[in-house]
């Protein structure tokens, strides 16, 4: 009697799903926006937290209307990327150590879907934060700015993105809420000191200057500034915009690199 071999398993060919999909992507985000419809205080922190900060400080300068003029336009970059990075790095967080980023991945979704999903979610809050501070600052608590308050708007839209992407990067080094927070001090003071909100970058000691040039708080408090002080658009205003908008793409692709499950 002749022996038959026995069938030879076929490997499976690799998924042809295309790494980035507009409809898982939209997904994605539209999951996220729900809970943080469901999640009042959180809404509250992104959107009125900022808002709240410029009005204490305006009337903290009550009576030096310049001081707010010189620090109000700086700020609203620096509030927007603080509460949002606090925001998506525990709401990241929670979504890996509760397990639902763990099943997302065990689906046909990829890293992509996921990390952009989450930015367009966050986004559009920091949009409305943003739209929010900035038109509070310009319109209602008199903040004179030489140039367009659109651009200002712009800058602070990129700088709440920045806060977002720093927020996802850092989520999958902390292993609770309070360690999350605990990447403030590392991630943000350092960034807050030497961006060139308490005195000019150039007259710091030139350690410090050479390492605010790296740091992208320093281009988005640049950015403000050149509104404050041009009508137009200037090549600096350009180069500023664009170094913050690259360095959340960048951080983006960090995050996702480092986006994976935490089981065998």
């Amino acid at each position: 009697m002749n022996a038959h071999p026995l069938p030879t398993a076929t490997p499976m060919a690799p998924s042809s799903a295309p790494p980035l999909s507009l409809s898982r992507t939209l997904a994605t985000a539209g999951r996220v926006l729900r809970q943080l419809h469901h999640d009042p205080r959180t809404i509250a922190l992104m959107l009125f937290v900022p808002v709240l900060m410029i009005t204490l400080l305006r009337y903290v300068f009550d009576g030096s209307p310049h001081t707010f003029d010189s620090i109000g336009a700086s700020l609203l970059g620096i509030f927007p990327l603080i509460t949002m990075f606090l925001v998506t790095s525990i709401a990241t967080l929670r979504e890996r150590t509760s397990g639902t980023l763990e099943r997302l991945l065990a689906m046909p979704l990829g890293k992509g879907d996921l990390i952009v999903g989450y930015a367009l979610a966050f986004g559009a809050v920091a949009i409305v934060q943003s739209a929010l501070a900035t038109g509070l600052s310009v319109w209602l608590l008199g903040l004179d700015v030489v140039g367009s308050p659109w651009l200002l708007l712009l800058v602070a839209l990129l700088d709440a993105l920045l806060g977002t992407a720093l927020g996802l990067f850092v989520s999958a080094f902390a292993a609770s809420e309070f360690q999350a927070v605990q990447f403030m001090p590392a991630v943000i003071f350092p960034q807050l000191l030497l961006c060139g909100l308490f005195t000019p970058r150039d007259e710091m000691a030139p350690a410090l200057e050479a390492i605010s040039n790296f740091l992208p708080m320093s281009y988005a408090v640049d950015g403000m500034n050149e509104v404050l002080r041009h009508t137009d658009v200037t090549a600096d205003f350009i180069r500023d915009v664009v170094i913050v908008a690259a360095c959340a793409v960048l951080v983006l692709g960090l995050g996702a690199a480092t986006l994976r499950r935490r089981t065998a």
